[in-house]
């Protein structure tokens, strides 16, 4: 059976062996190297993977927890807003903390927070564009990470999650604690037709430093990967809404 392979990468210069390579379908890794002929070890492995002394290679770590970029090596989010307009099939992205500065400081928050009315208006360029994309068959999602009770911050974006819906974005809840138990990164990115990823960076006041855009195969397939687990686990926004209001 043909399989749908990514590199990953290789630490053998131009023989490309050993190597790991990453099935975009399954997320299976595959390691070409030595073939295994230790007999307790044979039973463990596939005729397809082979041993290699791997694990003491950086390349090879999660890319989300190798040190992060210099904030100096970061670009403002406006350099990567055509991508927004670019991309062929999706935009991703998943949403980890708590709150936003941006958010905080505008008029609608501060409504909101006084529990005043901010129905938005969806003839507004932005909300104008995403209905034009996604009926042409292009996919915005996300997942948030929302924890248990809801920040400020968290409730704000469920409540803007509706108009966004409205639009023909598709928006799912992943509960903190069951995130934290799958592993997930606390991190926010964007993942564009899964090859480019940008990778949000914030300070601790929520402000956005920069983004780091890369098309690294380890850091891309990576990605993919939490994307997959956090959208088999996330719950869609009006299924949670009444989880939480069936709890009250």
């Amino acid at each position: 059976m043909a399989r749908n392979l990514a590199l990953v990468g290789s630490t053998s210069g131009k023989t490309g062996c050993p190597a790991i390579f990453a099935d975009i379908d399954t997320g299976e890794i595959l390691i070409q190297g030595d073939e295994v002929t230790d007999p307790p070890t044979v039973p463990r492995c596939t005729a397809t993977v082979r041993a290699n002394p791997c694990s003491s290679s950086p390349e090879f770590a999660d890319p989300f927890r190798r040190p992060r970029s210099d904030v100096s090596d970061l670009i403002p989010f406006a350099e990567v807003s055509h991508l927004f307009e670019d991309f062929e099939h999706t935009a991703w992205r998943l949403e980890s903390r708590t709150g936003y500065a941006g958010d905080r400081r505008s008029e609608e928050y501060q409504q909101f927070a006084r529990g005043e009315d901010t129905t938005e208006d969806l003839s507004d360029p932005y909300y104008v564009a995403r209905r034009e994309q996604t009926s042409q068959g292009l996919r915005f999602e996300r997942v948030r990470v929302i924890d248990d009770p809801p920040s400020d911050g968290q409730r704000y974006l469920l409540h803007r999650a509706q108009f966004n819906i409205a639009v023909g974005e598709d928006i799912r809840v992943l509960p903190r604690a069951r995130a934290d138990r799958l592993g997930l990164p606390r991190e926010d990115f964007w993942l564009f037709d899964s090859l480019v990823l940008v990778r949000m960076h914030f300070d601790e006041e929520d402000e956005l430093l920069g983004v780091e855009v890369t098309e690294d195969p380890a850091a891309v397939v990576h990605a993919c990967q939490v994307r997959d687990a956090a959208w088999h686990h996330a719950v869609r926004s009006a299924e949670f809404e009444a989880r939480v209001r069936s709890r009250r």
